[in-house]
């Protein structure tokens, strides 16, 4: 009867869907977090997640698919913000708040104005894993082979980019290119994976991994695959214990991360703020 019980969400595809593509979404932003992190940019995923908001407000009202209008805007708002921050007249936390909170109140202003569109976007705010489909464990599964892919080939390149950038400038590596393969790769993640932790939890799926990982090694290298395997063990505990608990499964997966975080914080203590301090590239 108990083991029954442990086994009963793997009866239902429904359950078996949402938690593959979860536990895919939560490796990917863990990968992708950990750039997000080391650069200082824990804002970033907040904030695109507020452009990405805007996009799909419009993609409502318009009735097109969310990922097209989404996706465009999200990619189009990260790239302007590391333009505008490259140019140094105003910090990349003041163009991150100018750009998204921007798209995010034209998103507010398109729902107050078309209120039909209000219901087919609740679920880029909130999440709802629950409810995803073939295609959306499609694109997610896409991204995530292309963010590998991409960071493999150029991983010296953000290296570089992540630790000196303007060192790799000088010694020949296309930095502004590599920070919009970044923000590119950012908005792709944000886009596919909104509809399953959705916009408002974003960011912390993003930033807590990457933060476990960094408080557990001293080796960037070491972080590209501690951050994922966090990242990816929190979606699908998340996912396991939202459907015994009857919660959200987006916030229960934050939660579980949240629970990591805190545990790894308190056993590693000053050890893991000694890594932190002493961060290596290898």
């Amino acid at each position: 009867m108990f083991a029954a019980g442990i086994f009963e969400p793997f009866e239902y595809q429904f359950f078996n869907n949402g938690l593959l593509v979860a536990t895919i979404a939560g490796a990917l932003c863990g990968l992708l977090g950990v750039f997000v992190v080391l650069r200082g940019m824990s804002y970033i995923g907040h904030g695109l997640s507020h452009a990405v908001f805007g996009g799909a407000a419009a993609s409502a009202v318009m009735s097109i698919n969310y990922f097209i209008g989404a996706g465009i805007w999200g990619i189009v708002s990260g790239i302007v913000i590391g333009r505008i921050a490259r140019r140094r007249l105003i910090g990349a936390d003041a163009a991150i708040g100018v750009v998204t909170t921007a798209s995010f109140a034209l998103g507010l202003a398109l729902l107050n104005r078309y209120g039909q569109a209000k219901k087919s976007i609740e679920a880029v705010l909130f999440g709802s894993v629950l409810g995803v489909e073939t295609m959306d464990i499609v694109a997610v599964s896409a991204v995530a082979i292309l963010t590998v892919v991409v960071i493999f080939a150029f991983y010296r390149h953000f290296l570089f980019a992540t630790f000196d950038p303007e060192v790799a400038q000088t010694s020949g590596v296309r930095v502004a290119v590599i920070e919009a393969l970044l923000m590119g790769m950012l908005s792709l993640t944000i886009l596919v994976t909104m509809r399953v932790i959705g916009t408002l939890l974003i960011s912390a799926l993003l930033v807590i991994p990457a933060s476990v990982a960094r408080m557990t090694t001293n080796s960037f290298a070491r972080m590209l695959w501690i951050s994922p395997i966090v990242g990816a063990f929190s979606a699908a505990t998340g996912m396991y214990l939202s459907y015994h608990l009857d919660t959200s499964a987006s916030a229960t997966i934050i939660l579980v991360g949240t629970v990591l975080f805190i545990g790894i914080y308190v056993f590693t203590g000053l050890r893991g703020q000694s890594r932190i301090a002493h961060l290596h590239h290898v």
